[in-house]
């Protein structure tokens, strides 16, 4: 019973649609009107800068910590390893359900990328450290928030799978899991991204205008 009114809560924290109050309470705007549509932080790059979408980045990984770890509120869960992953990951999963159906703004949210990420880290904090550094490459690379995600969702599988070899077979079961949703859920980015038109967020604008300008003063 307890642990049924966790995951009510965690749902609920889940819900808290950072990126549609954010773009509300100073924009006078609802994100999910511009854009892909969607109330995450990928859109919030796109439409209100860097400085908001990383805003909207960390509190949606926050949720996913936070409510993860609501397993701190029963005792007998931090001395059973087995039972305490198995609750995490029921916990975080809610939280990952809360912000891609949040009940607080008419279940019109995210992807819960940022939200799943928050999870993980909550759970295997070194995977975690690894994927975002998956994460970081891939953007820095090539500008697009969608395509990170989806690598750094798959990386975290092989991490769980290969490098680390997980022997728990509901984390083994999870880390395929997270991959496939995330997959599932940038279906029209993967589509926009085969066909050239995934649009890019606005950060290391200035690598690329120098770029620009060393191509232009090559002699031809």
């Amino acid at each position: 019973m307890k642990e049924a009114f966790l995951i009510v809560i965690a749902y609920l924290i889940g819900s808290v649609p950072t990126a549609v109050w954010v773009s509300k309470a100073f924009f006078g705007i609802d994100i999910r009107d511009y854009g892909s549509g969607n109330a995450g932080a990928t859109n919030t790059f796109r439409v209100l800068g860097s400085r908001w979408g990383t805003f909207v980045m960390v509190m949606d990984v926050l949720k996913g910590v936070a409510a993860t770890s609501l397993y701190l509120l029963l005792p007998y869960y931090t001395t059973s390893e087995w039972d305490r992953t198995n609750l995490m990951v029921g916990l975080g999963l809610a939280a990952v359900l809360g912000h891609i159906f949040p009940i607080w703004a008419d279940f019109r949210g995210g992807k819960g990328v940022a939200t799943l990420f928050g999870m993980v880290l909550a759970i295997q904090p070194i995977v975690a450290v690894c994927c975002v550094g998956v994460f970081l490459l891939v953007l820095y690379l090539t500008r697009f928030v969608s395509l990170s995600s989806i690598l750094a969702s798959v990386a975290f599988a092989v991490f769980i799978l290969v490098i680390f070899n997980e022997k728990e077979p509901l984390y083994r079961a999870f880390a395929i899991a997270v991959a496939l949703l995330v997959i599932l859920t940038h279906q029209k980015n993967i589509s926009r991204l085969l066909r050239g038109s995934e649009s890019k967020v606005p950060i290391l604008k200035y690598r690329d205008r120098r770029k620009m300008r060393r191509r232009d003063d090559k002699p031809e």
